[in-house]
């Protein structure tokens, strides 16, 4: 990265994290006097941390369907308690994106898989892994399923970041030491579903709290679920379907995995993911709890 000590970084690398032109990033700075880059001695602007939130805020609040004017007004003077409960409650503003996001962000631009590794690692060793998953995992996820899904990000660029990070949890997840008598959570994607990240994150969450964990991955095959919760018999079982594809491939699986539940009542069943929380919000379902809160599943105990 290219960036100098105390945290600046020079314009070009504020438009790779940001997505931003370096135009746009001049302008609003010049018309809306939103942030404060210093000038190096060479002349070139030097931008803060601070500067680069401050841009993701705006953009944010941008693409919520606020002009510019009013955006750069939030982030410069702080919006009323009221209008700031009312914007976060709708998730308008980014979290507070720490140096090792901004460096995970920059090197995903560029496709840097050696790189990316690297920022991981020391994110990683630094943090431990609860708080590397919520403040470097997490919100880099977030930010790179966001510029894929506005056009920001090719294909690539968001397979190379998703293919480093999950390679990597794999890795912990391996490697991670449990006890031999501790209850079993068996996470899985549903068929044609082929997002895993999140089923990794969230047994990765679980192992901490010293459950044992067991992963079906990407898209098994129908009716494999159902085989290894009846071999297994885990405590819990929780499915993901970041996208409705395994809904419309097979129109009968979430009532098949309805009455499935119904028939192991000593067993949980969660299911979760954007996919999941769109297609059912309209249908009966009575025996699996469909959540996207992954801090109401971890609050039960075992």
């Amino acid at each position: 990265m290219n960036h100098t000590r105390g945290g600046t970084f020079y314009i070009k690398d504020v438009s790779a994290v940001t997505g931003l032109s370096k135009q746009v990033i001049r302008k609003w700075e010049e018309r809306y006097d939103i942030i404060q880059p210093v000038r190096h001695e060479n002349g070139y602007r030097l931008y803060s941390k601070e500067d680069i939130n401050t841009l993701l805020t705006i953009k944010s609040l941008q693409k919520k369907g606020f002009s510019i004017k009013q955006a750069a007004n939030f982030a410069k003077e702080g919006l009323l308690t009221e209008e700031k409960a009312e914007v976060q409650s709708n998730s308008v503003f980014n979290p507070n994106l720490n140096d090792y996001v901004i460096q995970l962000i920059e090197k995903g631009y560029t496709c840097n898989e050696l790189d990316l590794i690297v920022v991981l690692k020391q994110a990683y060793h630094f943090y431990g892994l609860e708080k590397f998953l919520t403040t470097v995992v997490s919100p880099f996820l977030i930010e790179v399923g966001d510029r894929w899904e506005s056009g920001e990000w090719d294909e690539y660029q968001e397979s190379v970041s998703s293919m480093v990070v999950k390679d990597f949890l794999v890795q912990i997840r391996r490697n991670f030491q449990y006890a031999d008598k501790a209850s079993l959570v068996l996470g899985a994607c549903l068929p044609h579903e082929h997002h895993e990240i999140p089923v990794h994150y969230i047994l990765l969450r679980f192992m901490l709290r010293g459950w044992k964990t067991t992963l079906i991955g990407a898209s098994p095959a129908p009716g494999s679920i159902q085989s290894l919760v009846t071999r297994l018999k885990p405590r819990k079982v929780l499915l993901s379907a970041s996208t409705t594809l395994p809904f419309e491939k097979d129109p009968d699986l979430l009532k098949t995995l309805d009455l499935f539940a119904a028939e192991n009542k000593t067993i949980e069943f969660y299911l979760g993911g954007a996919g999941a929380m769109l297609y059912t919000k309209d249908k009966m379902i009575n025996n699996i709890c469909v959540t996207n809160s992954i801090e109401d599943i971890l609050s039960l105990k075992q």
